[in-house]
C-alpha cells in the first residue's frame, strides 16, 4: 500500500535571526493572523481549531502525530534549513529526536536555496545565501543529518534514510556529494543514503544521475511545467488584469496533474497531491489563489493519485502540506472546513481498499 506523507514546516516558533529579519516575536502566524479577504468569496484569514501553537512544545508534536496517525497519514517530511554549516528552524525536529513517545515516522527535505527578503518585495536582497562546499562542508552536513538517519522512526527505503533535496540542479557537484554522502552512511551502519530529487516550480526531471527517485511537488510543478495548464491559467486570469493577486483553478490543475504522463526514468516517480493554495498571508495582493478547492475535490483528486502511485509500484506519494498555512496549503483542521481535509486523506486511502 502507498504510504502518504505530508510537507511539515517547522516555523512556528521564536528564533532570533526572524526576530532581526522581520520582528521580534515572529512567525508565520504573524502572517496568517492579520490576512484579510481581497474579494468576497476569499476564504482569509485561516484560523486554526488547535490554536496558534509552537512547534517547541512537546504537546504539540504529540498533537500532531496522534492526528495524523489517526488519519491515516504515513509521517511527516520536515523542511531542513542548512546554509553552510549555519542552522535555521532546526530546534523542532531535533526536540523530536529526543521525543520518543512521539511515534510518527518521519524524514527531511533539505530546503536548499538562498534566502531572499521577497516577502518585503525585495527578492534580489539575500539575507542567507546557500553555498555547498566541498568534502569538508559535506561531511559536516552529513555528521549533523546521521542521528536522524539512525533513528528507527527515521523512514528508510532498504534501510537507506530517504533525504529530499529541494533544488538539485541549484547544487555544483551534486553527485559527488551524493556520493560522499552514502559512503558515510555505509560506514555508519546504513545501506547507504536515499536521495529523492523535486520536480518543481524550478526543475524538471532528475539532474543528478546519482539520486534513487523523484518526486513530483504540487501545484508548483504542474503549474510550472505543464504547459496546457499554463495557458489555462493565463486565459482565467484574463478578466482580472486589474488585480494584483492571481488567480487559478484548483480543479483545472488536478486534472491535468492526474492526466500528466510520468516520465520514464530509470528510478522511481512518486507522485504529489495538494490541499489547495492561496499564498497572499505571506504576498497580499501579490499573491496566488486556488479558487475552488475544497476537502471534496481534494479526496478525489488524491483517490486517483492512490491508483496511479499502486498502479505504478510506487512506495510514497507527497501532500502539500501538513501545516502551510500561510500557503493555503495544509491538512490541520482549521475553523471553515474543521477535520474534513484529514477525512478526506483517511477515506481515499479506506475507499481505495475496500
Amino acid at each position: 500500500m502507498v504510504k502518504i506523507l505530508a510537507f511539515h514546516l517547522p516555523q512556528y516558533h521564536a528564533f532570533k535571526e526572524n526576530d532581526a529579519w522581520w520582528g521580534e516575536g515572529f512567525t508565520d502566524w504573524v502572517n496568517v493572523k492579520k490576512s484579510k479577504a481581497l474579494f468576497s468569496a476569499h476564504n482569509q484569514p485561516r484560523v486554526p481549531v488547535d490554536g496558534y501553537y509552537d512547534m517547541l512544545e512537546k504537546k504539540t508534536h504529540i498533537r500532531q502525530a496522534q492526528l495524523a496517525k489517526e488519519y491515516s497519514i504515513d509521517g511527516f517530511c520536515y523542511y531542513h534549513y542548512w546554509f553552510d554549516g549555519k542552522l535555521l528552524m532546526e530546534k523542532p525536529l531535533e526536540k523530536i529526536l529526543e521525543e520518543k513517545d512521539v511515534d510518527l515516522p518521519f524524514c527531511m527535505c533539505w530546503a536548499n536555496e538562498p534566502w531572499t527578503r521577497s516577502w518585503d518585495g525585495k527578492s534580489k536582497e539575500v539575507i542567507m545565501p546557500q553555498r555547498y562546499g566541498n568534502e569538508k562542508e559535506w561531511k559536516e552536513h552529513i555528521d549533523y543529518l546521521l542521528p536522524f538517519f539512525q533513528d528507527e522512526r527515521y523512514i528508510k527505503v532498504d534501510k537507506k534514510p530517504l533525504f529530499v533535496l529541494y533544488r538539485t540542479n541549484h547544487i555544483n557537484r551534486c553527485d559527488e556529494m551524493i556520493q560522499y554522502w552514502d559512503r558515510i552512511c555505509q560506514e555508519a551502519g546504513l545501506a547507504g543514503i536515499y536521495v529523492v530529487e523535486e520536480n518543481n516550480n524550478f526543475q524538471e526531471g532528475s539532474a543528478c544521475a546519482h539520486s534513487s527517485a523523484i518526486l513530483d511537488f504540487e501545484p508548483g510543478y504542474t503549474r510550472s511545467f505543464d504547459k496546457t495548464t499554463v495557458v489555462k491559467i493565463k486565459n482565467k486570469l484574463s478578466s482580472f488584469l486589474g488585480k494584483k493577486y492571481s488567480l487559478f483553478s484548483y480543479q483545472d490543475t488536478c486534472e491535468h496533474m492526474i492526466q500528466r504522463d510520468v516520465k520514464k526514468e530509470d528510478k522511481p516517480h512518486f507522485l504529489g497531491c495538494f490541499t489547495g493554495w492561496d499564498n497572499t498571508p505571506r504576498r497580499n495582493e501579490g499573491g496566488t489563489i486556488a479558487q475552488d478547492a475544497s476537502p471534496a475535490l481534494f479526496e478525489h483528486y488524491l483517490r486517483i493519485q492512490i491508483q496511479r502511485s499502486e498502479a505504478f509500484g510506487n512506495s510514497f506519494l507527497f501532500v502539500n502540506a501538513w501545516n502551510e498555512w500561510a500557503e493555503g496549503a495544509y491538512l490541520e483542521p482549521d475553523t471553515k472546513y474543521g477535520y474534513a481535509y484529514l477525512e478526506a486523506v483517511r477515506n481515499a486511502k479506506e475507499l481505495e481498499h475496500d
